[in-house]
């Protein structure tokens, strides 16, 4: 399942770096830079998550929030407003997380998660034909019996898993996975995903993409 995240802040900066880690996450976003343009999205557009900033042109989050709260639609707060009474005001409001700027886009990811999972029940566990991963435990079976993989592999295998039916690009999983700046040397990558395949029996399904990387082809 793509998720669909709104993301209504003014900072078109901000709006932009989000929706673009998001998007490489596998989220399908979209950005309005003010309240009424945010009301009308949600008026006429289904999502799963709002990120939501609270100084907004036209109508701010708090205004937005008494029309969000009755949709049921989980909410996560992003502002400066850092006063301890702000952040008490919106989740009295019914917002679900309170994210303060400025605040490092990793820890945006896993509270979009965190929130995603407990509205949505997000499987712990992936089933892909004999390759089961228990994402908890960290724990890769195939037809039964544990795999050993490297924390590279394993968190490759992740990153193919939630973004499934997706090309990756080698940068960006160069990125995703070593946490550092590509190089442009894409025997790294090359190697790790070679190894996946032989040890989970992808090579049908793990697929080179020419000129652009690999992508997990499932049903």
């Amino acid at each position: 399942m793509i998720y669909r995240i709104l993301i209504i802040e003014d900072e078109k900066a901000i709006s932009d770096l989000i929706s673009m880690h998001l998007s490489m996450e596998g989220y399908r976003c979209t950005c309005k830079y003010n309240g009424i343009e945010g009301a009308d999205a949600i008026e006429s557009m289904q999502f799963d998550l709002i990120l939501l900033d609270i100084m907004l042109p036209g109508a701010d989050g708090y205004e937005l929030m008494d029309f969000i709260k009755p949709l049921g639609i989980p909410v996560i707060f992003i502002t400066a407003k850092h006063d301890i009474k702000d952040r008490v005001k919106g989740l009295r409001l019914g917002a679900d997380d309170y994210l303060i700027k400025p605040f490092d886009i990793v820890e945006l990811q896993a509270r979009v998660e965190t929130v995603l999972r407990r509205y949505y029940k997000l499987d712990n566990i992936a089933h892909i034909g004999d390759v089961t991963v228990n994402f908890d435990a960290r724990v890769v079976t195939k037809a039964g019996r544990p795999v050993e993989l490297t924390v590279k592999e394993y968190k490759l295998l992740v990153l193919f898993i939630k973004n499934k039916n997706i090309a990756l690009f080698r940068d960006v999983i160069y990125e995703k996975v070593w946490e550092c700046e590509y190089d442009g040397d894409s025997r790294t990558v090359d190697l790790h995903v070679q190894r996946l395949r032989k040890k989970l029996g992808f090579e049908n399904i793990l697929i080179t993409v020419y000129k652009v990387g690999y992508r997990l082809e499932v049903a």
